[in-house]
């Protein structure tokens, strides 16, 4: 090999390095922490333990995440213009030309066709289904749901929904009515809170940033937080209460009480998610999970006692 042709080779392969950086970051792998909630209905159902549905969980998890990431990247074509003004956004990778408009295309395309494939190769047609649904809902709301007020919100919060749903299907575990909506009101809470944030934080600019702003009021958004805390906690309480009823038939008698128990952790982890809020902090609500030590406390400790209810471990 020539010392030319060499170089050029080098030259090609510091490019190429040089872009994986940018596009794995456009990615947006912090985000992938919430298709944990593919596994609230495995872990809730104490089928993780089986191999087959961990290894089918895991998948579900994965396919998610790479489904997800794509969709972050159309959203971000779709939203370029509005990005390049807004003060953080602005220093995404599409948005601050690290990322062609071209390559991000074709990396989004890629992404939803390794989703669907290994979503549909293992876990098969329903998934894929769900995966589907997933995709079109937030192409759906690239285009234009964005604009149109509360709707935009439950097209947000329906992709927590989906993942939970996912999670079920993956492992044949059954959804609860009172787990949907806890997992239905968790995300309005999370995307009302967001939406908050914006508004205080961004003040006269936050129209130009997200146009459906301009149809929200502080009042409004604080209203809907409550409201969606509120049946949140109450599904909640009344999953936790059936599962232990359930539980105590099942073990002639015997309640050991974990799963009534983690009402408290779980009700305290929503007080200091919407005193956050309420605060501005909810722009990025998952920065809360890596930052805020009172609310990883909580939620180890919320994590130990559904562990303990799952396996029904005696007082």
């Amino acid at each position: 090999m020539s010392q030319t042709t060499f170089q050029s080779h080098f030259k090609t392969f510091k490019e190429s390095r040089s872009i994986l950086g940018p596009i794995i970051k456009s990615m947006r792998p912090k985000q992938w922490t919430k298709n944990v909630l593919v596994l609230a209905a495995p872990l809730s159902a104490g089928v993780l333990s089986e191999r087959k549905d961990f290894l089918y969980s895991l998948v579900a998890v994965i396919a998610f995440s790479i489904l997800s990431s794509a969709t972050y990247m159309v959203n971000d074509l779709m939203d370029l213009s509005n990005d390049r003004v807004h003060p953080k956004k602005s220093k995404r990778p599409i948005a601050s030309g690290q990322v062609s408009t071209s390559v991000a295309v074709v990396v989004a395309i890629f992404l939803i066709c390794a989703s669907s494939t290994l979503g549909a190769g293992v876990l098969g047609v329903k998934f894929l289904v769900i995966l589907e649904l997933y995709l079109l809902i937030n192409v759906c709301y690239s285009i234009g749901l964005k604009k149109t007020p509360v709707v935009e919100m439950a097209a947000v919060a329906s992709g927590f929904v989906l993942r939970a749903i996912a999670g079920g299907l993956a492992t044949n575990v059954p959804l609860s009515i009172w787990f949907l909506l806890v997992a239905s009101f968790g995300a309005l809470l999370i995307v009302s809170g967001k939406r908050s944030a914006e508004l205080t934080e961004l003040g006269e600019s936050a129209i130009s940033h997200r146009e459906v702003l301009q149809n929200y009021t502080v009042q409004f958004l604080r209203t809907t937080r409550l409201l969606a805390a509120s049946v949140m906690v109450t599904a909640y309480c009344i999953w936790a209460f059936e599962r232990g009823e359930a539980l105590s038939l099942s073990k002639a008698g015997h309640d050991p009480v974990w799963y009534q128990l983690s009402i408290i952790p779980f009700v305290l982890a929503i007080l200091i998610v919407e005193l956050a809020m309420e605060t501005g902090k909810g722009a990025a609500p998952e920065d809360l999970v890596f930052t805020d030590h009172k609310l990883q406390i909580l939620g180890i400790v919320w994590v130990i006692l559904f562990v303990l209810g799952v396996y029904a471990w005696p007082l």
